[in-house]
């Protein structure tokens, strides 16, 4: 608990302005939408105000945020295809009342034939996302930190998230093959910043479900730390058990098991996070 008491009595910088950041990796389960949710739940117990915006179909983040989604709710895709604004479709949690999310829906899954002959098919997201955090700063509560939660794929929905976010955060599974599939998600990422988002950079390289018992994932690590050597925070994820029990009760680790190993790594990954020049 030494690592707790630590930083738990320690506050967030306040970013200058929204950092917005897409959380991203094509590899399916090296724990991206965990960390959307941990990150940004941190952030929030520690007192900023934090949005996230579900954009995978999946809807794992609305799941582990507790969202509603019944037929009556908006969610991201309503906002895709301008049935609502970006302000309409956040809600906020019940554990954390400054932690919003905009969820996520089956219906995310058509966006790429739904806007397929769209001239603005790329930059919906952007655009709306820009006119959801200008009404929330009119209304006196402007949002220090946004993360977008994307698919494992290289559709519509990633896209429009790397040309909507400033940053990118890759989670990496301390496990073989964990680099692969990164060539192809650096080149997308160029592409978004070279076609519509020059600002876009990898600014955080994150090691999930890290094992300190087996040399495959220390030689993973190290790996990634030669490859990353300073968009790699310090902080690992462990393997816990407690981080994949608390989306089935709609909760984040932060406030499910707030002293299991799991919560204190997240806390630990947030306070880098904030830490680090945006």
């Amino acid at each position: 608990m030494k690592r707790l008491d630590a930083i738990g009595g320690s506050k967030f910088r306040v970013p200058a302005s929204t950092r917005i950041i897409a959380i991203a990796n094509q590899k399916g389960g090296v724990g991206k939408t965990t960390t959307a949710v941990n990150i940004a739940a941190a952030l929030a117990q520690g007192g900023l105000n934090v949005l996230v915006v579900d954009d995978d179909p999946q809807g794992n983040a609305s799941t582990a945020l507790g969202a509603r989604r019944d037929e009556n709710v908006a969610t991201l895709y309503d906002v895709l295809v301008g049935n609502v604004t970006m302000r309409d479709a956040m809600q906020p949690t019940e554990k954390l009342e400054n932690l919003f999310v905009v969820p996520s829906s089956i219906n995310l899954s058509l966006v790429d034939v739904e806007l397929a002959d769209q001239d603005d098919r790329m930059t919906r997201l952007r655009d709306t996302l820009r006119e959801g955090l200008a009404a929330t700063a009119a209304e006196g509560a402007p949002f220090d930190y946004v993360f977008i939660d994307c698919p494992p794929s290289m559709s519509l929905l990633p896209i429009n998230a790397l040309i909507a976010a400033k940053e990118v955060l890759i989670p990496v599974q301390t496990e073989y093959y964990a680099l692969e599939g990164l060539t192809q998600l650096l080149h997308t990422i160029e592409g978004a910043s070279a076609s519509h988002n020059p600002e876009l950079r990898v600014s955080t390289i994150l090691l999930t479900m890290s094992s300190k018992n087996t040399n495959l994932s220390a030689e993973v690590a190290e790996n990634v730390r030669d490859y990353f050597p300073e968009q790699t925070l310090e902080t690992e994820i462990p393997r816990s058990v407690r981080i994949a029990e608390s989306p089935s009760y709609g909760e984040t680790v932060i406030t499910f098991a707030p002293r299991s190993s799991g919560a204190i790594a997240y806390l630990a990954a947030a306070h880098e996070l904030a830490n680090r020049a945006e």
